[in-house]
Order: structure tokens, then C-alpha cells, then sequence
């Protein structure tokens, strides 16, 4: 098994605050892995700490073996780390178009204009659109699909459900399960288990910054209980 991406230890702090205490798990290549928790459980934090985008952080982050724990975030996504964040930071004056093209090539092997419209009709009839004019469903569309133009291979995804019509969040799904099947390894923070538990071959569940439960998709029936306790779920 060969591991995308590897947390020992990791403590994360934003100014004063102590934010993460000792995360420790890892994804392997290929595999699709959930974070779970409450609001202010760290899910998010650790995305973010992945990427460098923490104040001060301790431990170790390894990416395809190589360690991060002192890299800036540029050299971090050149590793071929893509961060989508909650709030899609979609550019309103520019058209879709142009928001797709805007992030550099991290890593050759990145999906092609075509490729992506493809994936996501909705952005090649609206590619002409501005920002402002998307609806929220594909401004996430969006915020996915200019990642996956610059050659990222590890994806972390944050709320990508959140707040949209049900036939959005079935397309994401969709989206994600074609991703894997094409090798990507994808790490979701999510709110909406109904969406990630389909997806999802392991489930991390956070609580107060640390990891607290972790199992396998074919024990998720049996960790309902559980999980109804954690998450009320």
C-alpha cells in the first residue's frame, strides 16, 4: 500500500489557540477519505494544516513520503495538493472561464479544458458567464473542477455539499466516484453524511481536535450507534 498522505502527531495552532492535539492517520493512494465531526471539531483545521495555512504547526505531514511540516504552501501544492475551500473564493468579475484558467499547472497530467467540461456540462454552457451570475451549485462546480486543471492528484475538499439542491450534490457524488476510479486520492471534510457515506472507503470522526473513532466502509453499519452518539447523525 502506498501512502499519499501521512499525519503523525500533527498540533496546529491559529495565534494562541491550540487548535489540533495529536492527529495521527493516513490515506492511501487511490483512496477516498472522510473526515467527520462537529462544527469546531478541527476537520477544516486539518485540511488547512495540510496545506501550511495554520499559524504554527508541529508534527509531521508526509506527502507521497516527502515531508511538509516546514514547507510554504506553494511548495506544498507543488507536491500536487489541491485544497478546495468551503468558501470557493470564485472570482466575481471574472467569467467561469477565466476562473478556471486562473491557478498555474502544479503537475503535468492535469485535466484539459475539454476533459473538464465533460465532467461538468453546466460550466461549458455558463463558461461565458461571470462569477456573480453562477448559481452556488456551479460555483462549486467550479471551485472542484480548477483544481483538477492544475495536475493535482490529492484533493482536499471541504463542505462540498453544503447548502446545495439535492441534483448538485448527486452530481458532486458522481464526480467523485469518477475521480477515484481514475486514481485520485481524496480527503472530504463533510457535514452531510448521507453524501459522504457512499463515497468514502475509511471515516475519521474528530472530536475537540483530535481523532476519536476511525473504521473501514464495510463497518459503517455497526458504527451507527456510534456515530449517532458523536455526530447525531
Amino acid at each position: 500500500m502506498t501512502l499519499a498522505l501521512e499525519i503523525s502527531k500533527l498540533q496546529a495552532w491559529y495565534g494562541e489557540s491550540h487548535i489540533l492535539h495529536d492527529v495521527n492517520f493516513s490515506v492511501a493512494e487511490g483512496e477516498v477519505v472522510t473526515l467527520l465531526g462537529r462544527n469546531g471539531a478541527g476537520r477544516t483545521t486539518t485540511l488547512r494544516a495540510i496545506m501550511g495555512l495554520t499559524g504554527r504547526r508541529e508534527g509531521s505531514i508526509k506527502i507521497n513520503g516527502q515531508e511538509t511540516i516546514n514547507l510554504p504552501t506553494h511548495r506544498i501544492a507543488h507536491l500536487g495538493v489541491g485544497y478546495c475551500p468551503e468558501e470557493r473564493a470564485i472570482f466575481s468579475s471574472l467569467s467561469a472561464e477565466e476562473n478556471l484558467m486562473l491557478p498555474p499547472t502544479l503537475k503535468a497530467g492535469g485535466m484539459s479544458v475539454d476533459e473538464i467540461y465533460q465532467m461538468f456540462p453546466n460550466l461549458a454552457e455558463r463558461r461565458h458567464s461571470q462569477g456573480t451570475r453562477l448559481s452556488g451549485g456551479e460555483q462549486q462546480m467550479l471551485a472542484v473542477a480548477r483544481i483538477l486543471r492544475t495536475g493535482a492528484k490529492l484533493l482536499l475538499l471541504d463542505e462540498i455539499s453544503e447548502g446545495l439542491a439535492p441534483v448538485i450534490v448527486q452530481a458532486l457524488a458522481k464526480m467523485i466516484l469518477m475521480l477515484k476510479k481514475q486514481g485520485y486520492t481524496i480527503v472530504m471534510v463533510e457535514q452531510n453524511f448521507r453524501f459522504a457515506a457512499p463515497l468514502a472507503d475509511r471515516f475519521y470522526v474528530m472530536e475537540h481536535g483530535q481523532i476519536v473513532e476511525q473504521f473501514a466502509a464495510p463497518e459503517l453499519a455497526s458504527k451507527m450507534n456510534v456515530l449517532n452518539e458523536l455526530l447525531g447523525v
